[in-house]
Formats: structure tokens, sequence, C-alpha cells
């Protein structure tokens, strides 16, 4: 039994030495390729000039950040809902970043690790005022736009089970798709997450002729996505994100990053920007890394804000993805 125990256990190394070269073929090549939505306003879309941008867009430029100083070392590419896993798997993107919710069954059985949570959400639906609905509870043989390949099906299915409603299904690939579909009325209502409705209803010619109904049917933690097999590549991911989390919480910004690498006494601050320790070189990354993706991207704050916050055109709440000092669920382990 021992033999047998050993050969299991130097199979289970070997493996995993054999997956863990993500970043280096990513540091060899010279930029990250990450998968992102096809156009999510406020989380992923080209801006006028065709350059990404959005809330999922700034964690792919913070681990660029973090590799190589250069939040511009990254190259996108639009996925579906369908396609999404696929290409991770098949190392077409290194990193998913598209809002994908952590579910037990992608966790455990779909090949790929979740690195963290950065958006907290759930699962909502949009209707015309004109339809006169003001509770998902009235939408009894409604005509609903979902899109595939997402939890959001299987929620949607559970809900109107769980009410006795019935419903037609109108199935959609995309958020602009789902867009068209909803603005030809070939639906009466559309559901995604909370947060997809907002990027949704802002892009509506009259934005305040449709309203988000107050339920909320689903938990739906949102975070970037790796493969499986490579626990550094996975680290790195985790505490980029844990990074940003944390200097919002110490109050390190874009702004003020530089002066308090080179100024502050607190042990927390030093560690977190390569002061002191060597939290780097066990990721295999500059001793600065957390200091290069806040002084390019910003902490966790500033990237929220910028894109999705309350001054932006979605206007959301910090709500849940405030810090757990503030009445929020944020909390990071401490790096240390």
């Amino acid at each position: 039994m021992r033999a047998i125990g050993i050969a299991i256990l130097a199979t289970f190394i070997m493996v995993g030495t054999a997956g863990a070269q993500t970043l280096d073929e990513v540091k060899a090549r010279g930029y990250l390729n990450c998968g992102v939505n096809t156009g999510l306003a406020g989380f992923a879309s080209p801006n006028e000039a065709g350059e990404w941008e959005g809330f999922d867009i700034d964690f792919c430029r913070a681990m660029a950040a973090a590799i190589f100083d250069d939040p511009t070392a990254v190259r996108f590419r639009a996925l579906t809902s369908q396609e999404r896993f696929t290409a991770l798997q098949s190392a077409e993107i290194d990193l998913l970043s598209r809002n994908t919710t952590y579910t037990y069954t992608r966790d455990v059985s779909v090949g790929v690790d979740f690195v963290g949570v950065n958006y907290y959400d759930g699962q909502g639906f949009m209707v015309p005022v004109a339809l006169g609905v003001t509770s998902a509870l009235e939408l009894d043989g409604a005509r609903i736009c979902v899109q595939t390949g997402t939890t959001t099906e299987l929620n949607l299915a559970d809900y109107f089970r769980t009410h006795d409603m019935t419903f037609e299904t109108v199935v959609i690939q995309t958020a602009e798709e789902s867009r068209r579909n909803y603005i030809a009325e070939s639906c009466d209502a559309y559901t995604t997450d909370i947060s997809g409705l907002a990027a949704v209803r802002v892009t509506m010619p009259d934005p305040d002729a449709h309203i988000i109904l107050p339920e909320v049917i689903s938990k739906e933690p949102l975070g970037p996505v790796v493969r499986q097999g490579d626990p550094q590549w996975t680290a790195l991911g985790r505490w980029v994100l844990n990074a940003m989390i944390t200097a919002e919480e110490l109050g390190v910004t874009s702004e003020n990053v530089d002066e308090l690498a080179t100024t502050s006494t607190n042990p927390n601050i030093r560690r977190l920007l390569g002061a002191e320790g060597d939290l780097g070189s066990q990721l295999g990354l500059a001793a600065d890394w957390a200091a290069q993706v806040i002084g390019h991207v910003g902490n966790y704050s500033e990237t929220f804000e910028r894109n999705i916050g309350v001054d932006s055109p979605l206007g959301l709440e910090r709500g849940l993805n405030a810090l757990w000092t503030d009445g929020g669920i944020l909390y990071t382990p401490p790096l240390r």
C-alpha cells in the first residue's frame, strides 16, 4: 500500500510540474491572452477608438501589469458563453475574465479554477415599463430572453418551477443579441445577472422605458478563471485580485502608490508594495509586482468606480462588493 501511495504521489507531482508553465509561456510570448465578453457595457467592450475597456478588462490589464509592468501587454479574445471554457481548456487563452459564475460543477468537473470572486451578483429580470409588470411573480406565461450555456437557464427554470409558473424560452448567444431581441419585442422580459441587465439597459434608446424588477433569484459570484493543473498561475491570479482589494483596504491608490512605496512605515503596506519581504519571488514576479498593478490599473475601488460605480453610466452601488469593514463581504487573506 505504501508503494502504491508513493507512486500516486509521484504521478501527482509530475502532472503538477508539467502543468506549471503558464507564467513562463506568457513571459516568453511577451503578452497575456485574455478571454472576455463579446460586449457588455461597463465590463468588457471596445470604446470609440476600438480599445477594450471595462471592469473585467481591468483585471486582464492588472495581470499584465504584474507580469510585465505594462498593462497593455495583453491581447483580448471575445468569447460567447458557450465558447469560453473550451477556449480556456485548449490554451487559446491564458485567463478568462468574463462575468463567469463560480459554481460547484464548474469548479469540480469542467477542468478550470476560479481565482476568486471579483463581483458578487444575482440574477434578475428586466421588462418594458409599458408591460405593466412590477414583480417577477407576474411573468407567468411570458416569453423570456436568456443566454444559452449559462447558469441563468437553470436558475430561470428553477424559479418558475418553484412558483408553479410557465414561460417560453427565447434562446440567445450574446448580450448584443439579447438586446436586439428585447428591443424588437421578441421577448417580454430579459433575464441575466443584475449587473448585466444594468449594462444592457444603459445602451437602450430610452433606458427609462425599462425597469429591473426587484426579485433577485440566485447567487452569482463572478470571477476570473484559469485552467487547472498550474498552481503557480492560479495563485498569481488569486493574489493579483487580493492585492487590489487589500490596497483599497490600506488606502493605497494609483495616486499615492509611488510615495507610499518609499515613505510608508506600515508593515502591511511595505509588504504589499515590495519594500520588504519576498512575496514577489514566491510568485515568480518582481518584488514590486503589486505596486505595478496598483500604479497602472488602480485598487479595487478605483476600477469599480471607474467602470461600473455610481458615477458611471451603469450607476451600480457597491453593496455586497464593499469591503468587509464597510458593510460588504470583500475580505482577503493577509499578504504575509
